[in-house]
């Protein structure tokens, strides 16, 4: 067993190591060796914790640790990078059910406290723990299932919604009230079942061009609650990680809104999502457009912008986008990716597929580094994305998506869309971008439409 004084060394090199992989997380190139910073830290707070003074290492405790360890390799194994946001939901989701279960534990173990005060502090961490938990783990439970499409993505609106939030919140503050005035840890239960209800119902209510948001936001409160947790149980390094996680993912969220133009209150409390008036009417019609013409363009064009989304990720296409990059360029053209905010269904979802097809991280940039450059661009090729590139955020004002700042290839040359069908897509928005003079519909799979290109541009 360890020491107290070792374990807490231990504890603080953890700390540091997941600060480094925050903050390495930041850049494409350092990206690789943040993730094992988190996942030695990790291992080093784990066994700290199970060798240390405070726990007795018995064979439940092993069991216990051993069952997780498989079930998690099995499910990061099994599961694609098309598959990523649904299952940083569903471990969301075991987070806060984490919190309830030891909030709940807490409750019923027998304690002695030195003083008043502590005693209301103690009931506070408790209530806290349990609610943050249980909105996370049933909220968690809802986006899994829109992100994995088991759900609709629209958004439930239901009559007088923000009064039932209201006055879930008020209740169980009041529950808060009488359970510290000891009147039974019913009130705890209850408030437990109210909470599991809020957090479905706010998640809801948010519609699909919001998920984004919605992961970043869940990934927050699991860090909150694994704070509260922490100081439920006294574990610093519990409390710390926590407020990391907490306070990393509520900053995520907010860059993620000003980057949709969106108020956080209003995304949480699901403002968002389906149309607030009568959406303008769209002109012409889509164009289809074959491999043997895009090839043409591709081979005219000297500059090419590849605007990547979640039907990139669908078709596991980034290899052989990767590889239309490098013979682009190999030809002297200068091609360059276009990355949203909220590209994909998970904050840098698209920037993990690219670096994993290998494609250099230089050309690959942000919305702001990169959209004044459309007017000057010879042929833009999106792949898969819909609400990202979608003029109506700019031109109406009743779309759910107004005010969200998009890449606007519209203004480019030539736009090839390659999609599947004549779909809305996952936040079931229509996108008046596949209905203008310059741009075609490349209708097929992905992966199979740019193997094809691949095969005409040898």
């Amino acid at each position: 067993m360890m020491s107290v004084g070792l374990q807490t060394a231990a504890y603080i090199a953890a700390t540091v190591l997941f600060i480094l992989s925050l903050g390495g997380l930041s850049d494409q190139e350092s990206t690789k060796r943040a993730v094992w910073y988190g996942i030695i830290g990790m291992a080093i707070a784990i066994l700290a914790t199970v060798f240390g003074p405070a726990v007795s290492l018995g064979v439940t405790l092993i069991g216990a640790i051993l069952v997780g360890a498989v079930i998690g390799a099995v499910v990061a194994l099994r599961d694609e990078m098309t598959g990523m946001p649904q299952l940083v939901a569903a471990l969301h989701s075991s987070v806060g059910l984490a919190a309830v279960f030891i909030g709940l534990n807490s409750d019923l173990s027998v304690h002695d406290f030195a003083s008043n005060v502590e005693r209301v502090i103690y009931e506070v961490e408790i209530f806290l723990g349990v609610f943050i938990g249980a909105v996370t783990c049933t909220g968690s439970i809802v986006a899994y299932g829109k992100l994995a499409e088991r759900m609709s993505g629209k958004a439930l609106i239901l009559p007088g919604r923000h009064v039932w939030n209201v006055l879930m919140l008020v209740t169980s503050v009041l529950l808060l009230m009488m359970y510290m005035n000891h009147v039974g840890s019913w009130t705890l239960y209850v408030m437990t079942l109210i909470a599991f209800v809020l957090g479905a119902h706010l998640v809801l209510a948010i519609g699909g061009a919001d998920m984004p948001v919605v992961v970043s936001m869940l990934n927050s409160y699991s860090g909150w609650a694994a704070a509260a947790t922490g100081f439920l149980l006294g574990n610093d390094l519990l409390i710390v990680t926590g407020a990391l996680v907490g306070s990393s993912g509520a900053i995520l969220s907010y860059i993620m809104c000003k980057a949709m133009n969106r108020h956080f209150l209003s995304v949480i409390l699901g403002g968002f999502g389906s149309s607030q008036g009568s959406a303008q009417e769209i002109e012409g019609e889509q164009v289809a457009i074959d491999a043997d013409e895009v090839a043409a363009s591709l081979d005219e064009a000297d500059s090419v912008i590849i605007v990547p989304g979640y039907g990139m990720a669908v078709a596991q296409a980034q290899s052989s986008i990767s590889e239309l990059t490098r013979r682009l360029r190999a030809k002297g053209k200068k091609v360059r990716f276009a990355i949203h905010p909220v590209a994909g269904r998970l904050p840098g979802h698209m920037n993990v597929l690219l670096a994993e097809a290998k494609v250099p991280y230089d050309i690959v940039l942000e919305m702001d580094e990169i959209n004044e450059d459309f007017p000057d661009t010879d042929v833009v090729i999106v792949v898969g994305s819909n609400d990202v590139v979608n003029p109506s955020a700019q031109d109406d004002p009743n779309s759910p998506i107004a005010g969200m700042p998009v890449l606007e290839v519209w203004k480019a040359k030539q736009v090839f869309i390659s999609k599947r069908g004549q779909g809305t897509g996952y936040s079931g928005i229509e996108n008046p971008l596949f209905f203008k003079e310059n741009s075609r519909m490349f209708y097929g799979d992905a992966k199979a439409s740019v193997d094809e290109l691949l095969n005409l541009l040898n």
